[in-house]
């Protein structure tokens, strides 16, 4: 119901396990701490952008983290992430965009904002790529960093290949939001040059980035020179401020002097105030906000509407309908999760979901019922000739509770058929089945046997890493109202 892009070079840029490699990020960030930083005051820049390089850590992690350090500074307010990198195995027309509804790592999933994403391929210089995405490392490595100082957020990821500096432009102003959004440009500099050679150029390259100068960086100072000189562009145009964090090579972290890859860290800041928002852990959200049930009696048959209106919207316009908040109830603006499934005579047509509360419930309805319809690798997008005979099902997820289950047995123990949906996590990869599907594998053995399969795991091991989680689900379907064609007028 959910597809997952599986972290490419785990235990080969960083470790592989998540003990592992939270110990690790932990100590690049300690280390790069700034000393003596003040709390933000309302005339203090705002931190926006920060150019970062994308090497195993031992080599650059140490320059990255001096500035992810600088963004922890601001994890109460930074929800989600654009983050844009080369190409580096996959030729790449314009930018390249993920199906993936999450990435993960060790570290567990990082959702896709694909309500975002859709915004941005009405483009017609960004097209879906899963190939460009599947080996690539220059978006996997910061996701770690990211996961140790934001903890609740999504991402907009993005591959950048053959594109102008004013089509790159033109893609982040898009997704430029305000102080929710931080965007992470991933970028080495000179590479495989000897080290006096190394740091004259990547010099160079540096007064061009804190002089905003995008055609002063050639094609042999950074391979991510169009995504830096994009951001550039737009930088020089809002009226950004530059500060240079770091400035090394491989020679300084772990490398031979005699060939090095140079690395830097630049943040970017707006002019302007912003206060910090109160910000929740997911539990803390799922406890406070409405129940399931209660969402669903009061508010479903909008739920089905929303829905509709957004595939309805997508078919007119190519992308998901723009949630007005003050058209919606509170409850449908605390964060929530839920799962759009879609049926053309019965027969199952798209469902895609988040596993995960963390947007607006009714936000989430309507990215999720746009990408059921369109965004489903398992059907082509849907014709509007299919709408009349399509039945929609909304499932608002309940609070996901951790099992202790030391061993299969004591899961399968735990469960309650027909009434737990279940998640499952190993070896970085996740799958998760809603209560529904309890009416297809009605034993516990045959339920969890079919979820480690589409994790990717093999139906009879037990890996010691694997944790689960169970959640309620409760659906309200078009087929259970008086009139279901009335949620698409």
């Amino acid at each position: 119901m959910t597809t997952l892009r599986y972290p490419a070079v785990a235990g080969l840029f960083y470790p592989e396990t998540a003990r592992d490699l939270e110990a690790q990020v932990r100590n690049l960030l300690a280390a790069a701490a700034p000393a003596g930083t003040a709390s933000p005051t309302v005339d203090d820049p705002i931190l926006k952008a920060i150019i970062v390089p994308h090497a195993g850590y031992p080599y650059s992690g140490p320059v990255a983290a001096t500035a992810y350090a600088r963004v922890a500074a601001i994890a109460d307010r930074v929800c989600r992430v654009v983050l844009l990198g080369p190409s580096h195995r996959v030729a790449v027309r314009g930018l390249a965009a993920s199906s993936a509804a999450a990435f993960t790592t060790p570290l567990g999933p990082v959702p896709v904002d694909r309500a975002a994403l859709a915004s941005v391929l009405a483009l017609p210089q960004v097209e879906t790529l899963d190939a460009a995405h599947a080996d690539e490392h220059s978006l996997e490595v910061h996701l770690p960093f990211l996961q140790a100082v934001l903890k609740d957020f999504t991402i907009v990821p993005l591959l950048v290949g053959r594109a102008s500096t004013d089509a790159v432009a033109e893609v982040l102003d898009r997704l430029w939001g305000g102080p929710e959004t931080l965007i992470v440009i991933s970028s080495d500099l000179s590479h495989y040059l000897d080290d006096a050679s190394a740091r004259a150029l990547d010099a160079a390259t540096c007064r061009a980035i804190e002089a905003l100068e995008p055609a002063a960086i050639g094609h042999d100072q950074a391979c991510g020179r169009v995504p830096i000189n994009g951001l550039l562009t737009l930088a020089r145009r809002r009226g950004l401020s530059i500060t240079t964090l770091d400035l090394r090579n491989s020679g300084d972290t772990a490398g031979d002097r005699r060939r090095v890859v140079g690395y830097g860290a630049w943040m970017l800041s707006e002019p302007g105030v912003v206060r910090a928002r109160p910000r929740t852990s997911t539990a803390e959200i799922s406890d406070a906000g409405p129940s399931p049930e209660a969402v669903a009696s009061h508010h479903g048959e909008n739920l089905l509407k929303l829905a509709a209106a957004s595939i309805r919207h997508g078919l007119e316009h190519g992308r998901p309908i723009a949630v007005c908040h003050r058209d919606q109830a509170t409850e449908l603006l605390a964060p929530g999760a839920c799962f759009v499934t879609l049926r053309h005579d019965g027969n199952l047509r798209g469902c895609i979901g988040s596993p995960l509360p963390y947007r607006p419930l009714a936000e989430d309805v309507a990215a999720n019922a746009f990408a059921a319809a369109f965004r489903d690798s398992r059907f082509p997008r849907l014709h509007r000739r299919e709408r009349d005979r399509l039945s929609l099902s909304v499932s608002i997820l309940g609070r996901a509770e951790r099992l202790d289950a030391e061993r299969e047995r004591d899961l399968l123990r735990l469960l309650r058929p027909g009434i737990d949906g279940v998640i499952i996590a190993s070896e970085g990869r996740q799958a998760l089945f809603l209560p529904q599907v309890w009416h297809v594998l009605k034993h516990p053995a045959d339920f969890i046997g079919q979820l480690k399969i589409k994790a990717g795991l093999e139906p009879a091991c037990w890996p010691d890493d694997l944790r689960a989680w169970r959640f309620s689900a409760v659906s309200v379907s078009s087929d259970a109202l008086a009139e279901p064609a009335s949620v698409w007028s």
